[in-house]
């Protein structure tokens, strides 16, 4: 019964833990392999289909929502009153973060029952972070263009992991370590024990 108390104890820690270790062991991984997994056809084209889902959803939110004069040139930037330019290549595609959403919820404990529906919700949340992420700098470049590279690498670009890591909490709160389930089980270890 000790053994099982103290475990229970370093239970945050461990699975937290866990989850670091899937998710930045997934990022060196993926930066490793990038070219090799981005030449499979199949990865190409979602990139492909995702990079400009992501811009013509962004550039309608940017003009039909927040008004904004915008031009477009090829390939998939848009050109701002101001001069600004937004690219979306396949590094805004979202796609290794889906990727990364996909492998920490697949390795990481819990219900495979509720990792069919969790996994896919995870890759819409991932791909309206990432519209919120280009409708930001798109605001950002207009109206405070020397804020851009700052707000791209150290705001919004760590917010994808402040989803992926809220994700991960409601995971571990609502179905890995379910009250009902660690009642039945503290049930029968009483039960055992007695």
């Amino acid at each position: 019964m000790a053994l099982f108390q103290i475990n229970d104890k370093l239970r945050p820690f461990t699975d937290a833990l866990l989850a670091a270790v899937i998710t930045y062991g997934f990022h060196l991984l993926y930066r490793y392999f990038a070219s090799d997994i981005n030449s499979w056809a199949w990865v190409n084209w979602l990139n492909i289909w995702l990079s400009e889902s992501v811009f013509y959803q962004s550039l309608w939110i940017n003009q039909k929502i927040l008004g904004l004069q915008i031009q477009t040139e090829e390939v998939r930037t848009m050109i701002f009153s101001n001069g600004g330019r937004i690219w979306i290549n396949f590094g805004c595609s979202g796609l290794k973060l889906m990727f990364q959403v996909t492998i920490l919820f697949l390795l990481f404990p819990g219900p495979w029952k509720h990792k069919l529906w969790y996994i896919p919700l995870g890759w819409i949340l991932m791909h309206l972070s990432n519209l919120f992420r280009i409708v930001s700098l798109s605001v950002i470049i207009l109206w405070k263009p020397q804020y851009w590279d700052f707000s791209h690498d150290w705001i919004l670009r760590p917010f994808f992991y402040l989803v992926i890591f809220t994700m991960w909490v409601i995971w571990v709160e609502k179905f890995k370590n379910n009250p009902k389930k660690n009642k039945r089980q503290q049930d029968n270890v009483i039960a055992n024990e007695g």
